[in-house]
């Protein structure tokens, strides 16, 4: 039997999700989290298989798993228009500098590997290349653009496109990897598109920890909260 941790805050869509979930997997062992501290312990404990944080906040929990994994990150798993992909840093704090952001990208290239799928970047900048001289904050984000994806590229054999500002390009193209200039704007894509838009989105994967841990927004519907779970329930098999 499985047993899978979800944090439920003030969101009951995750009381209604797990229901769901038990219905089509009655063999599993969902243990309901009303604390950051507890659903920390759950991470930390080998007998739970997976955790997912529900609607519980994530700044202390990110913060304190952190402090443990160093180089603990994540990426949004979204299912678009017919085929799916990962999107990070999605955290408001999270690939500040080039350097997090390649971790980040080499993170989702060994994952989509281990799941028996060709990585496919795509880089995103705060604006066109010719929009460089348009403001000190555009101009250095194209440049990082160009930076990461030239570091990708020498040290990696994957598809890399630098696609600026075009996200929509890098959506029609079928990249499955979406590394955003910085954790804001990938917070606001992800809203915009899984959030406003209803994109269907498991969560975010977490990396560079020894757990299954599957990062949620407070907002999900009930139907985004069973593909969370089903994401962690695949992941442990």
């Amino acid at each position: 039997m499985k047993t899978i941790a979800i944090g439920v805050g003030e969101n009951e869509n995750i009381i209604q999700a797990c229901h769901i979930f038990k219905e089509k997997h009655p063999q599993t062992d969902i243990k309901l989290i009303y604390s950051d501290d507890d659903l920390i312990k759950a991470v930390l404990d080998n007998k739970v298989d997976a955790v997912v944080r529900g609607s519980l906040p994530a700044s202390n929990i990110m913060q304190e798993l952190k402090e443990r994994y160093p180089k603990l990150s994540r990426a949004t798993y979204v299912n678009g228009d017919g085929y799916e992909f990962l999107l990070s840093p999605v955290g408001i704090d999270e690939g500040r500098s080039i350097e997090e952001r390649y971790e980040i990208a080499i993170n989702c290239i060994d994952f989509l590997k281990k799941v028996g799928k060709k990585p496919k970047i795509a880089i995103l900048a705060e604006g066109r290349e010719d929009d460089f001289g348009r403001g000190s904050e555009v101009s250095n984000s194209i440049i990082d653009s160009k930076k990461l994806t030239k570091l990708l590229k020498e040290n990696t054999t994957e598809d890399v496109t630098n696609y600026f500002i075009l996200i929509e390009k890098a959506i029609n193209s079928k990249s499955n990897v979406i590394i955003a200039p910085n954790g804001r704007v990938g917070n606001i894509i992800f809203r915009t598109l899984v959030l406003l838009s209803s994109w269907p989105s498991h969560g975010a994967v977490t990396f560079g920890i020894d757990s299954i841990y599957i990062d949620t927004s407070r907002d999900q519907s009930i139907d985004g909260y069973v593909r969370s779970l089903k994401l962690a329930f695949d992941l442990s098999e």
